[in-house]
């Protein structure tokens, strides 16, 4: 097997690399060189070279700072080729709710990379354009308030998954351990309980195995082995890390299928127990109707499943293990989050409403979301009509990519925005206060539809982890030593470390 990786690797090295760029070259070469003087002014930007675009110009293991070092010279709008693909970029608070907020039609729609488009093929509501994405997202949208999304009937199931995880961190006895895989088995197991009518346990292998893939997964999207990917995808069968994305998007289907299969086979109309559910029974009702041509197949289903454990699992799981690295990087702030829960909440279970009196915690939590800023790239958007947008001329059809990080750090909002600090949202009086450049939902159109459930978990999920436990690095490791450096993917995740959970219910004891 060696041999032949070795081989194959060669020959996308030789003839199938330079039938690429043959192909690039004729494709590209000529679109990337003219320009539309007619219609309008072009953004400003880097002057691309043929088929390379502005990769010279790029740090693909972090885009989102060269894109914002970019920006300081070439302004709030300007234009980048990533290859031959010209992508306009948005920065700052104003510019990026000026296009997602007051023209979100315009900048509605989304761009569907190739690795995208491999993952969703059209289908579900993250990577999806047109009837089929509006009626997907409405019915997601209809379907998750049916199960409580963000209200009371989803309380219930965060704090009794509560329970499980604080078990499971009460098992290390104050040693030293890894996070991420408890606290995503968590979160993950919310969304199960809607989608599924169930939870599981964290020992189950087959669960471990699909949350962990989707997690790797969203690891790979982002590396910069599938951006080149992205812009050369006749590469891709000798890629191993795209042999490795389809062979983990394929498995995790098939566990989903199986799922699927299950409720199928017991799907009671009188009895809806989730997500799936409710499909199966609304697709027996267009059938019974006779209507054709209809939205809601298998095919729809399973991704929109897919797209709902990601965006379900791995931004709030990563949230939540950011905040409490953070926690433990700065014991003086975590020691005033213990002071506010010990007083208000007094032993007892936190629950949604504790949220406005605890408002030194939740400005914690708040700014874990801005500073960890773990989506900085958004996600790719696509205008829907040629569009006149401060100034400049944008085509129909253009990638757009109104970056976040810009955003959550934007010097002219924030007082100190590379630097942890809670007061960003308290006023004088130490209550909470809205601050309009928190957008780590992104805005508009596409803006993310579990935000409501987001916030719930992260504050109950949060709360009751520092209600239970002090969080501080390994013995013989300083707060210093904790490192804030972020591994780079889809999202932004913690570097690779450990931490004690040192439980504060036997100190009060």
């Amino acid at each position: 097997m060696a041999l032949v990786e070795a081989l194959l690797m060669h020959v996308s090295t030789t003839g199938a690399l330079l039938a690429a760029v043959l192909l690039f070259l004729v494709a590209y070469l000529i679109p990337i060189s003219s320009s539309s003087p007619e219609e309008g002014k072009d953004p400003p930007g880097p002057t691309p070279l043929p088929l390379l675009g502005n990769l010279l110009q790029l740090d693909l293991k972090q885009p989102h700072v060269s894109l914002w070092e970019l920006s300081k010279k070439y302004g709030s709008v300007f234009k980048v080729h990533f290859g031959p693909k010209k992508v306009v970029v948005l920065t700052g608070y104003k510019t990026v709710k000026q296009a997602l907020v007051n023209q979100a039609e315009e900048f509605g729609e989304r761009d569907i990379t190739p690795i995208f488009q491999d993952f969703n093929q059209g289908f579900g509501i993250l990577f999806a354009n047109g009837d089929s994405w509006k009626t997907m997202r409405r019915f997601a949208i209809s379907t998750l308030r049916d199960f409580g999304m963000g209200k009371k009937l989803s309380e219930e199931k965060i704090v009794d998954e509560t329970h499980y995880l604080r078990e499971v961190f009460e098992k290390f006895q104050g040693n030293p351990f890894d996070t991420t895989q408890p606290v995503n088995c968590a979160v993950s197991n919310i969304i199960s309980a809607i989608v599924y009518g169930k939870r599981f346990e964290y020992e189950d292998p087959k669960f471990q195995d699909m949350v962990n893939k989707a997690n790797k997964n969203v690891c790979m999207i982002g590396s910069a082995m599938i951006q080149i990917y992205n812009m050369c995808p006749v590469l891709g069968p000798w890629m191993k890390t795209w042999r490795l994305l389809m062979e983990n998007m394929k498995s995790n289907r098939k566990e989903m299928q199986k799922l699927v299969n299950v409720l199928r086979e017991t799907l009671n109309p009188l009895d809806c127990r989730g997500f799936i559910d409710s499909f199966l029974i609304h697709k027996q009702s267009i059938q019974e109707s006779g209507e054709k041509d209809s939205h809601f197949h298998d095919q729809n289903l399973l991704i929109m499943v897919s797209n709902l454990f990601s965006a379900g699992t791995d931004t709030t799981g990563t949230t939540l293990r950011w905040g409490l690295m953070l926690m433990a990087k700065y014991p003086h702030i975590q020691d005033r989050v213990h002071e506010e829960i010990d007083q208000v909440l007094a032993g007892r279970e936190p629950v949604t409403d504790d949220r406005k009196n605890l408002p030194y915690t939740d400005a914690v939590i708040h700014e874990i979301q801005r500073l960890a800023n773990i989506v900085p790239m958004n996600l790719p958007h696509m205008t829907s009509c040629d569009v006149h947008f401060n100034g400049y001329f944008i085509k129909k059809g253009t990638c757009v990519l109104p970056l976040l990080t810009s955003v959550l750090r934007d010097e002219n909002e924030w007082e100190t925005p590379n630097t942890f600090n809670p007061q960003h949202f308290l006023d004088k009086k130490g209550q909470l206060i809205k601050r309009d450049a928190f957008m780590p939902f992104s805005a508009g159109r596409r803006a993310c539809l579990g935000e409501s459930l987001a916030r719930m978990e992260l504050f109950l999920f949060f709360t009751s982890l520092l209600q239970d436990f002090r969080f501080t690095p390994p013995p013989g490791v300083s707060e210093d030593d904790l490192d804030l450096t972020p591994v780079v993917g889809l999202i932004l995740n913690p570097s690779p470390h450990k931490l004690c959970a040192i439980s504060r219910r036997q100190k009060d004891n």
